[in-house]
């Protein structure tokens, strides 16, 4: 028998069950009860009842490294068929009968979770990624995720974030959730990037640069480590490929929507991402191989994403100096490859903003495509403030700066004419106390159809 290394016992699991570790799957035989040779770090195994599309549920655990002074880890869990989950081996008779036994189940039961470089070259590198695709996922992040110790670090492909819940008038969280463990993801909430109590201008450029959220984030939730940020994006991440979890897709693209928005914080954390982007990378060369279609990386497909990294292009390229060189290097190497590997086609140019679309029934309908709106309001479009002269002022219609301050709101005719006609009792030294219905006899009577046909006359005639 080989020397003991670390392993992890998987009992009572069905047959023909799915089992997997990192980026490793298998479907299960009846000989198969774990899988031993593990290295250190942070690993996922997952299991389901069948290999098709199953609830899959998974358990993160932490090797240590081999030490003189403690045996290799070992851990136990087994399949609870009534509740079809994975869960620790808690009975003691049972664990002093498996470690009894380890001799024979560690030869005949046990498999390697790599080959000899020799035997599997494939096996070593995807262990390689492995650590690549989860360098930045710590202790603390899976704990405040998980929201358990690292005994309980279990979830499952029905596991959500409280933001993904579906919103059911009557029914609480608990209620939606049932026996799912609640996700602690971040709270990113692109709907309101700016600090408490900001108006006007700053919330428009936090709303069109989100570098303030960013660090807002990384200060309230990550104890200022913005390597936490991507953590929870490759957390995420590996959910999708390994567990098919809906709620952590949806936050992968929450958190890659934020982070590819920013535009100051480039200049000033450009490490970050340098490194954000390289992990953009190497999720897109897995992205194929999650197995439901959520990751649809085709050209038609990836319109999100590549409309963010166009936007993305756009922002640096209109950043001056040249601290951001090597992102805009790094963001290179990534269309390059969306390019070249997966035939996207993403250019600076000019867009179709309306067209026809036509039904599958014959039907033709006017599109409209708002996604480059806000390129408006950006470069030469910029919105620029300019002083009016009093000449301009009055072709515009405005008499003062405090009615441009209260919405450049123009009197009607209603108000003009009985201005005027308080204007003149005035030059006149003419000041007669009148009520207010013979004040009104005094104005021409106009219904409300002939009022707006007036004003409208007006407007005409003044712009």
């Amino acid at each position: 028998m080989d020397a003991i290394s670390p392993a992890i016992l998987l009992l009572n699991l069905p047959p023909s069950a799915l089992g997997g570790m990192d980026l490793l799957s298998f479907t299960t035989t009846s000989k198969f009860k774990g899988i031993k040779n593990i290295p250190s770090g942070l690993h996922f195994v997952f299991v389901g009842s069948t290999s098709t599309l199953s609830v899959r549920h998974g358990v993160w655990i932490k090797v240590n490294a081999p030490s003189s002074s403690s045996p290799p880890d070992f851990f136990i869990r087994k399949w609870d068929s009534s509740s079809e989950e994975l869960i620790a081996e808690t009975d003691v008779t049972t664990l002093l009968q498996q470690r009894a036994n380890l001799g024979k189940i560690w030869r005949d039961n046990l498999t390697p979770y790599r080959q000899s470089a020799s035997q599997d070259t494939a096996a070593v590198e995807d262990s390689n990624r492995w650590v690549q695709l989860t360098d930045c996922i710590s202790e603390s992040l899976l704990t405040r995720v998980l929201d358990a110790d690292v005994e309980t670090w279990t979830l499952t492909s029905s596991s959500s974030a409280k933001q993904d819940f579906d919103e059911i008038p009557g029914l609480s969280a608990s209620d939606l959730t049932g026996n799912e463990r609640e996700l602690h993801l971040l709270p990113v909430d692109l709907r309101k990037t700016w600090r408490q109590g900001a108006t006007g201008r700053e919330r428009t450029e936090a709303a069109q640069d989100r570098s303030w959220a960013l660090a807002d984030l990384t200060t309230r939730f990550c104890n200022d480590d913005m390597n936490q940020i991507i953590g929870e994006l490759q957390f995420c991440f590996a959910m999708v490929l390994t567990l098919n979890n809906y709620s952590c897709l949806e936050q992968w693209r929450r958190i890659l929507d934020l982070i590819l928005t920013c535009v100051s914080a480039v200049t000033t954390h450009p490490s970050f991402f340098v490194r954000a982007l390289a992990t953009v990378k190497l999720q897109l060369q897995h992205g194929q191989d999650v197995e439901t279609g959520l990751f649809d990386l085709s050209d038609d497909g990836a319109t999100f994403l590549k409309s963010l990294l166009l936007r993305f292009k756009k922002a640096l390229d209109r950043l001056p100096g040249d601290a951001h060189a090597d992102v805009i290097d790094e963001l290179d190497d990534l269309l390059a490859y969306t390019q070249e590997t997966l035939g996207w086609q993403i250019q600076q140019g000019s867009f179709a903003r309306t067209g026809m679309l036509s039904l599958e029934d014959g039907e033709e309908v006017e599109m409209d495509n708002t996604a480059f709106d806000e390129d408006d309001e950006a470069g030469e479009y910029a919105p620029t403030v300019v002083e009016l002269s009093a000449e301009q002022m009055e072709l515009l219609g405005i008499e003062s700066i405090q009615q441009v301050m209260n919405g450049n709101k123009t009197p009607n005719l209603r108000d003009r004419i009985q201005k005027d006609q308080t204007d003149a009792g005035r030059d006149g030294y003419q000041y007669e106390v009148q009520s207010d219905v013979e004040s009104e006899k005094g104005l021409p009577a106009f219904d409300e159809d002939e009022e707006e046909e007036l004003d409208l006359e007006d407007m005409d005639a003044r712009y």
